[in-house]
């Protein structure tokens, strides 16, 4: 049975060789793990091979872990509710699924309150999918410029998943319409430094790194499937 360090070890060598392929330093793309459902002894596993950024959908699972775990990075990647933002603010620190304006004015209220600054990542809802959430592509600059009122929000970047497709080559387009929308919010002047990218998952973050992913959220192809 392949253990988790040597899981870790071949995501790592394949984030390094796509990167390389289209000429970028493997260095500047952070790996989160997706830890959900994972016990923390295996989080454990990966602390001790390196893994030092980890992502956690489900807020109560993820408390129970973060208090056995602190000295590590915790990125909030679920849905949220409004009414568990205060918990949020409270033990991540980084949330990358601020999905609609409402919910980053209310993130800004709780931070300031406790007078932390928060990285975030605006989601987009770059297939147009009914289900998912996030902002469309259009909505996108106006939720920008409200992000970037709020003091204690550091907007990190854009964040999407496309629509799910067994072959990772088609989700090509959509992380290229993404990283063409991060780029035209630096051009047009809405921000002023470049945004970073969160896309890509365990069967298409190769693609997203080859088409400017700076962040990737990889869960089963570190840890397994999990109920």
């Amino acid at each position: 049975m392949t253990s988790i360090a040597q899981q870790l070890a071949l995501v790592r060598d394949r984030i390094a060789c796509a990167a390389e392929r289209v000429g970028r330093d493997p260095a500047a793309i952070t790996l989160v793990a997706v830890s959900k459902r994972v016990e923390a002894g295996r989080l454990r596993e990966a602390l001790d091979a390196g893994q030092a950024v980890f992502g956690e959908n489900y807020l109560q699972e993820a408390a129970a872990k973060i208090a056995e775990l602190p000295d590590v990075a915790w990125h909030f990647i679920g849905g949220i509710q409004s009414n568990k933002l205060k918990m949020i603010a409270e033990i991540f620190d980084v949330v990358e699924t601020v999905d609609r304006l409402k919910v980053a004015r209310e993130l800004e209220r709780h931070l300031a309150n406790m007078g932390k600054v928060m990285p975030v990542y605006l989601q987009v809802n770059i297939g147009r999918e009914a289900q998912k959430s996030g902002v469309l592509p259009e909505e996108v600059d106006q939720c920008v410029a409200g992000i970037i009122q709020c003091p204690h929000l550091r907007l990190a970047g854009l964040m999407a998943m496309p629509p799910y497709h067994p072959d990772p080559e088609a989700s090509r387009e959509y992380f290229r319409q993404m990283k063409r929308l991060a780029g035209s919010l630096m051009q047009r002047g809405v921000v002023a430094y470049d945004l970073g990218l969160s896309m890509g998952m365990s069967g298409d973050y190769e693609v997203a790194i080859e088409e400017g992913a700076t962040v990737v959220r990889v869960g089963s192809a570190l840890f397994g499937q999990r109920s």
